[in-house]
């Protein structure tokens, strides 16, 4: 491939484009850790903070409390709504931190009502609100033994979806 040729020039655009999609996604994500470090500093537990970036995406950030286990760690439990992208795709993370408000790890969740809904006695608690879900039906995931590997949130019989912790 020549230097001067078509082929080189949209091979150049396209890594131009990749180059600065990279950069705008490593400042949303920097903002991130900035908007979550507010959000777990004033801890006030139920309530939903908004925060709208320069790239027209929104961030929505909730507190749900803290989780302490039998052995005695703390945790910090935070929901983590991500708008992105013309057609407004929403990145959902239920966000695990330290009493010292460092990041621990995360659970991806398909869906934003697939999130939790309180914390309460040390464990995590969520309620239904899909149409096709059982809406008495509520899941709750005990913590006070640490944080599980895997969790299955219940749909509507033995149906539902089963989550990940990650500490990346």
């Amino acid at each position: 491939m020549k230097i001067g040729s078509p082929l080189f020039k949209i091979l150049r655009q396209q890594l131009l484009a990749l180059a600065i999609l990279l950069i705008c996604l490593t400042n949303c994500y920097a903002q991130l850790d900035v908007n979550q470090s507010r959000v777990l500093h004033r801890a006030k537990v139920g309530k939903e903070y908004v925060f709208k970036h320069r790239d027209e995406t929104v961030t929505y950030l909730k507190y749900l409390g803290m989780i302490k286990t039998k052995k005695g760690t703390t945790y910090k439990i935070l929901n983590s709504v991500w708008i992105w992208g013309l057609s407004h795709r929403a990145t959902s993370r239920l966000l695990i931190y330290n009493r010292l408000n460092q990041y621990i790890g995360q659970y991806h969740v398909t869906l934003t009502s697939d999130l939790p809904h309180s914390v309460k006695n040390n464990q995590l608690i969520f309620i239904n609100s899909e149409d096709d879900c059982d809406p008495k039906l509520i899941t709750r995931i005990d913590l006070s033994k640490g944080i599980p590997k895997q969790f299955f949130l219940k749909c509507k019989g033995n149906m539902g979806d089963i989550y990940t912790f990650s500490s990346e």
